[in-house]
């Protein structure tokens, strides 16, 4: 016949403390999973930001007037970007900068942003996307 031993509660305390520090020592060895993003997908989302960005007078996002020149993106996903106006004497020259950087910033995965405004080569409507032609009744 077999006797089924009971445990005293030292014993069961001893137990669970085990049990807890195998689990935490589980928890402390796992890698968190962070989500990385490669700069082609970082790319797309900026792109995706600039086309909420509108000139005033013409009813086209900047990045399909042709507006943006580069967008660079470094190691540490801090965005370097090249822009222009439709022409120096633009109404919204010292605003549209800015709400560029914004809109830029908004991106989690974004560090820094830094705009730089250009005027070479001077814009011209040669520069727009087949989408702003389009759109503007210029094919």
């Amino acid at each position: 016949m077999f006797f089924k031993k009971e445990k005293n509660k030292d014993e069961v305390q001893e137990m669970n403390h085990n049990e807890v520090e195998v689990k935490q020592n589980e928890a402390s060895t796992e890698v968190p999973q962070t989500s990385n993003i490669s700069k082609q997908e970082l790319e797309e989302k900026i792109i995706q930001g600039l086309k909420t960005c509108y000139d005033p007078e013409i009813p086209v996002d900047i990045f399909e007037l042709g507006l943006i020149y580069e967008i660079k993106i470094d190691d540490e996903a801090n965005v370097n970007i090249k822009m222009t106006l439709t022409s120096p004497a633009c109404p919204v020259a010292g605003s549209l900068p800015g709400e560029v950087e914004m809109k830029i910033k908004s991106i989690p995965q974004v560090k820094n942003v830094n705009i730089e405004l250009v005027w070479n080569p001077p814009w011209d409507r040669d520069m727009m996307s087949d989408v702003a032609k389009i759109e503007l009744g210029m094919y």
